[in-house]
Formats: structure tokens, C-alpha cells, sequence
């Protein structure tokens, strides 16, 4: 860390990138994820190319008509 993004820091609470990754917008939620593999039954590959609306729909369906 240089001095004046220490400085920012201590003056004005501006916190330095320190590399953190950033979520993506359309990363799905740990436990949809959760829910689809262990009670849909799909396979986490599976899971990995649906898109977030995919796999809310798929969930929907499930707790609808049980499939």
C-alpha cells in the first residue's frame, strides 16, 4: 500500500482493493444450489449452466408438482 491510499484510508475510510473476488451478478445463491443438487436430484454440472432464472423456475417446479 502506497502512502496516499493510506492516508485516503485513514482520513476519509476509503478501504484499499485488497484483491478480494468480486461475486458475479448473476452467481447463483449457495443453497439453491444446495436444494437443486440434493433434493431435484440434478447433477452439479448440470447446475453450473442454468441461469439464475433457470434454476428459480426448476426449483419452482419442483415444489409445485414435486418433479
Amino acid at each position: 500500500m502506497d502512502e496516499t491510499t493510506f492516508w485516503a484510508c485513514v482520513k476519509h475510510g476509503a478501504v484499499p482493493d485488497r484483491g478480494t473476488p468480486k461475486l458475479s451478478a448473476h452467481a447463483l445463491p449457495a443453497d439453491l444450489v444446495q436444494l437443486l443438487i440434493s433434493k431435484v436430484g440434478l447433477d452439479e454440472a448440470e447446475v453450473a449452466v442454468m441461469s439464475k432464472e433457470d434454476t428459480v423456475a426448476r426449483m419452482q417446479k419442483y415444489w409445485a408438482e414435486g418433479v
